[in-house]
């Protein structure tokens, strides 16, 4: 049986004009892996989620504004309106706004929900052009009702809608938020995976994170594939005082990296690479935001299921690998698309890696964070290639717990067993 994985999502009450109502206790979302209700086998939700990386990040390098749509590991299950709807939502921390597709939406994704429909809601109001709701929008302009209207342009198509507020409603809370309501996605099929829409945990005004008044926020993945699960584990992400990191692991922390303020990325200083006992000779230029600010450096992005590291560390990380794995590398299955494979009887060749960031800041990756049988001979490594940005995903950071210290600016993290949180 296949194990789904449950993210709880705790933010705490605030006296931000956004929220309307809220238990003391605060609010909390339940989120499904998104595979979870497919019949996947392992080598196929690898090829997914790789595929999915890719397309995500072809969209990083090629525009001015992320691609928020594409596969996650982790979805919300949540209401909207009065009477409640139902509808699921991607989370990201690569970007900040919230949004679902809407009743009116004339071309729009399949997905598992009906569309919200907002003229069934005793709880939903437009937001007026001249709103700083409004304006808080990168691309914003007036209908002729005076309500306000969105736009976001993307590699791969472009999104628009209305700008309103709506009665969102959590496991134990609810909270009026700002959202778009979007009625015209011109994307590929299949984008959403069956999801609802997104929401957005970045720097921006509109993300989550930003409406709830909270500084910080914190979450922990439990193992992507179910033979590394606990039974019944679950994933959790705290926004709000709740967020914390505790346990006996030591606490590695670092300052964010100044990115554009255009974008809602939360960048990091990347340094260095080591592969078992080896630093790899990748100069620090590598990971820097290049001195315009639109290409390069290096983000950690929940919406993207694996990492993508920019070539000139993909090649030397690629080449280490070769030579210390050597007599144990056999050919990727066909039609995989993976780089790297041994033979699964020798998984315990597989050397960790070290992520090393600036201030002495070190992240090690157990050999199950970044290689996967996709087959009961077969496994292979899972990172690929980027031509620039480079992204840490979901898929490396399993049994990692990070804070984000928004008020310090400073992401943290530890080794963490994810399901005992």
């Amino acid at each position: 049986m296949e194990i789904s994985l449950v993210l709880i999502v705790l933010v705490l009450c605030s006296s931000a004009a956004t929220l309307v109502t809220c238990s003391s206790a605060g609010f909390h979302m339940e989120l499904t892996h998104v595979d979870s209700k497919g019949t996947y086998t392992a080598a196929e939700r690898v090829q997914r989620a790789m595929a999915s990386s890719r397309q995500r990040l072809a969209s990083f390098v090629d525009v001015t504004v992320p691609v928020h749509w594409n596969t996650s590991q982790y979805i919300a299950e949540y209401l909207i309106g009065t009477p409640p709807q139902r509808a699921e939502a991607l989370i990201d921390t690569g970007s900040d706004l919230i949004w679902t597709e809407c009743f009116a939406c004339s071309q729009c994704v399949k997905q598992g929900l009906p569309h919200y429909n907002a003229s069934k809601s005793d709880t939903f109001h437009p937001v007026s052009c001249n709103d700083a709701l409004c304006l808080a929008s990168q691309e914003h302009w007036c209908r002729q009702d005076g309500s306000c209207a969105f736009a976001a342009f993307y590699g791969a198509g472009d999104a628009t809608g209305s700008i309103d507020t709506e009665v969102f409603t959590f496991q134990n809370g609810s909270a009026r938020l700002t959202f778009g309501c979007v009625d015209t996605m011109m994307i590929p099929p299949g984008s959403l995976d069956g999801a609802s829409g997104l929401i957005g945990l970045g720097r921006g005004p509109l993300s989550l994170v930003s409406q709830a008044g909270a500084k910080k926020f914190s979450y922990c993945h439990t193992p992507y594939l179910r033979s590394n699960a606990t039974a019944g584990a679950t994933s959790h992400l705290f926004v709000g005082a709740s967020a914390s990191l505790s346990g006996d692991s030591p606490v590695m922390s670092m300052s964010f990296v100044q990115g554009p303020k255009k974008y809602p990325f939360y960048y990091v200083p990347l340094v260095g690479i080591s592969v078992g006992q080896t630093r790899l000779p990748i100069p620090p230029t590598v990971f820097a935001l290049k001195p315009n600010g639109t290409r390069g450096g290096v983000i950690v992005d929940s919406g993207t299921p694996t990492t993508a590291l920019s070539d000139g560390a993909y090649r030397p990380l690629r080449e280490e690998l070769w030579r210390q794995l050597n007599g144990s590398l056999v050919p990727p299955p066909a039609d995989s698309k993976m780089d790297l494979c041994v033979a699964v009887a020798q998984e315990k060749t597989v050397p960790s890696m070290v992520f090393h960031f600036s201030g002495g800041a070190d992240m090690v990756l157990p050999p199950e964070n970044y290689w996967v049988p996709l087959d009961n001979s077969t496994s292979c490594m899972v990172m690929h290639r980027s031509n620039d940005m480079s992204i840490i995903g979901n898929f490396q950071l399993q049994n990692i717990h990070l804070l984000y210290d928004l008020a310090k600016d400073e992401l943290s993290f530890q080794t963490a067993d994810c399901s005992s949180l």
